[in-house]
């Protein structure tokens, strides 16, 4: 068995992610976003929009500014000009996969998340899917609020639990609760969204018909194509990581990687300071040096791993969403900041669109890296009026928290 260093490990893991290859120098294409699917191969999908929604980040994070217009019209706004490249499903999490994935991504494949403690609400209503596909055959792609008011006037949803008045987003109506369920399972898809609200369609208007009519992959064959996938976009990962890249069931994973290895699409490799066997992707790349920055959002698939990206990057990353506020160590909604191949600081963001300004509530250097303060500052500064410039916002507002603050704000102001 082939053994290679941490630092090897490290630039493979940023190669394959795409932070080697350089950013377009011209305008962002339809090529340019297929590029970063092609190493990503997923796209994770959060209603949080204090900064920006993750799905758009990854993209800016590898790519610079682009229109995100480009990502809306390949996941929700096909035409017969630019034909829909995305289509939303449950894989890491909710995610944005390329169209021709989508046949893997079923229930039969991943284990039952969420969704299995829906058994119970589809017994109390039996009827209740079938009239669900009803109207949205007849009025899709439509949200579940429309469907509910679609069925109350022929008493089909009378004794159907509605959403409460003044509930929050988790406190979902049964409607709302079966149309999720019917989506994790296949039985209906995203056809667009409005306000990121899901408006769900029949599978057979959203997923072409080449890919929706062909036989249904084997779940095991499934799983060996998943795993393969994330080793390409991982480069090298342990077990636990394949699994995790679309949270596979650890049976399932190690069945494929065996089988994998056996072909020799999968090399096993030691990876000094990994407490676990890893695995190399034979056509990944490990470069001699890693250049470039970038912000990275909390769901960005370089650092969506908290462990993985500790074991990589000796870096500790929390996000703190759900923390009360006094006991916050770096702030709401925290970037970690990528630059050269280390993870050299974070900052807390928020973009105030009523000031029209990117608020930086707190900066904060990452202890032992490898750059003097001066150029960590003076390429974050940069970088934070480049993301400021592409999200519509007139300037950067630094504030007071974390001991980058001071020189940040500096650097900013110096422009």
């Amino acid at each position: 068995m082939r053994t290679i260093s941490a630092d090897v490990a490290r630039r493979t893991f940023l190669a394959a992610q795409g932070f080697t290859d350089p950013r377009p120098s011209g305008a962002v294409t339809r090529r340019h976003l297929g590029r970063v699917l092609d190493r990503v191969k997923l796209l994770q999908l959060d209603s949080v929009n204090i900064a920006v929604r993750a799905h758009y980040m990854p993209l800016f994070s590898r790519l610079g500014p682009y229109p995100t217009e480009l990502l809306d019209d390949a996941a929700w706004s096909p035409s017969a000009r630019k034909p829909r490249l995305l289509a939303e499903t449950w894989a890491h999490e909710a995610s944005l996969v390329p169209v021709q994935d989508w046949p893997l991504l079923s229930h039969r494949t991943l284990p039952q998340r969420w969704w299995r403690h829906y058994g119970p609400l589809l017994e109390k209503h039996p009827s209740l899917a079938g009239d669900i596909r009803d109207v949205v055959a007849e009025h899709g792609p439509i949200g579940a609020g429309a469907i509910e008011k679609a069925l109350a006037p022929q008493g089909r949803a009378g004794d159907v639990r509605p959403r409460p008045p003044g509930a929050t987003w988790w406190e979902r109506s049964e409607v709302k609760r079966v149309c999720e369920y019917m989506f994790a399972v296949g039985e209906l898809a995203v056809g667009t969204r409005k306000h990121f609200e899901r408006r769900y369609d029949l599978p057979e208007r959203v997923i072409p018909p080449e890919i929706l009519g062909a036989p249904e992959p084997d779940p095991a064959d499934a799983a060996r194509s998943l795993v393969a996938t994330a080793a390409s976009a991982l480069g090298v990962g342990t077990e636990t990581d394949l699994r995790d890249y679309y949270r596979l069931g650890p049976e399932r994973t190690r069945a494929a990687i065996a089988e994998l290895v056996d072909v020799g699409d999968l090399e096993p490799v030691e990876v000094r300071g990994w407490a676990r066997p890893a695995y190399r992707d034979p056509a990944a790349s490990a470069p001699r040096t890693v250049t470039g920055r970038a912000l990275l959002c909390p769901f960005d698939p370089l650092v969506w791993e908290r462990e993985r990206t500790e074991r990589i990057f000796g870096f500790r990353y929390r996000i703190e969403i759900y923390v009360p506020e006094p006991k916050r160590e770096y702030g709401y909604y925290v970037f970690p900041f990528l630059l050269d191949g280390s993870l050299v600081g974070r900052v807390d963001l928020k973009a105030d669109r009523a000031a029209g300004l990117l608020r930086v509530p707190g900066a904060f250097a990452e202890p032992g890296a490898p750059f003097p303060a001066h150029r960590i500052v003076a390429e974050l500064a940069a970088e934070l009026s480049t993301m400021a410039g592409w999200l519509g916002l007139a300037g950067v507002a630094v504030g007071e928290r974390g001991d980058l603050a001071a020189a940040l704000a500096a650097a900013v102001r110096a422009g």
